[in-house]
């Protein structure tokens, strides 16, 4: 399972990440004026920056529990806008019918596609869904994070109010990492256990270049918030495909 009681811890174990700093890197891809379908939206944090920087938003997610705390922080922060929506889709398969200017995936929704068949779906989704011009903007976590530092290690933090285990087990052959994850929520004082696999694939970027190609994008890879070519010890690459 992925994405169900986690959704609701996901804010707490992100806290560090800079969301201001990378909607302002991902806005420098998106062309003015474009309306922007963001996919694997998770809790909405790029959604409702983007919309703040006055971009039409639709975001979706195939996670339900995601979509839920997205939705509670669009109630919170007030922001009932016709040019922001948050809806159930799967990015292999997006919703045909309404043209955007952009398709964006942020934060290891490409990893989480394990197949180059999975992988190739989403970018053919995206380019039925995307304007003449427009483009698909997106970021993975690289082979060397998955391989060397995510790789058979295990991490553990001993927070007050939320502890896990995280267990990864890294598959050379196949390029997957199952990601075994332990939390320990504070309620009151009881702490309740709840756990969850992942799994995510290591893709390369020679791989990712020639899909894009072979479904009709011409794409540029960047070290991760710069404008320079990925380096191999890079932990996040990004990528800027545009529709031919």
């Amino acid at each position: 399972m992925q994405y169900g009681q986690f959704a609701f811890v996901y804010d707490a174990l992100m806290r560090d990440v800079d969301y201001n700093g990378w909607a302002d890197y991902a806005a420098g891809f998106i062309p003015a004026g474009a309306s922007v379908l963001e996919c694997a939206c998770g809790t909405g944090e790029m959604s409702l920056r983007l919309a703040r920087k006055r971009y039409s938003v639709s975001a979706c997610d195939i996670s339900d529990d995601m979509l839920a705390v997205a939705a509670e922080k669009q109630r919170e922060q007030g922001m009932f806008k016709a040019d922001l929506r948050f809806f159930r889709a799967d990015m292999r398969s997006l919703p045909a019918g309404k043209k955007y200017g952009c398709v964006l995936a942020l934060c290891d929704g490409v990893n989480y596609l394990t197949s180059r068949e999975d992988v190739k779906k989403f970018f053919s989704s995206a380019h039925s869904v995307l304007r003449d011009g427009g483009v698909l903007i997106f970021d993975i976590s690289s082979r060397y994070k998955l391989e060397h530092v995510l790789g058979n290690n295990t991490f553990a933090d001993d927070g007050e109010d939320l502890a896990y285990i995280w267990q990864n087990a890294y598959d050379p052959e196949s390029k997957l990492v199952e990601m075994k994850l332990s939390f320990f929520v504070n309620r009151n004082g009881l702490y309740e256990r709840f756990g969850e696999t992942h799994i995510q694939r290591a893709h390369s970027v020679k791989e990712i270049m020639s899909w894009l190609r072979e479904t009709g994008f011409e794409p540029e890879a960047y070290g991760f918030m710069t404008l320079e070519a990925p380096k191999e010890t890079d932990e996040r690459i990004q990528f800027a495909a545009r529709k031919i």
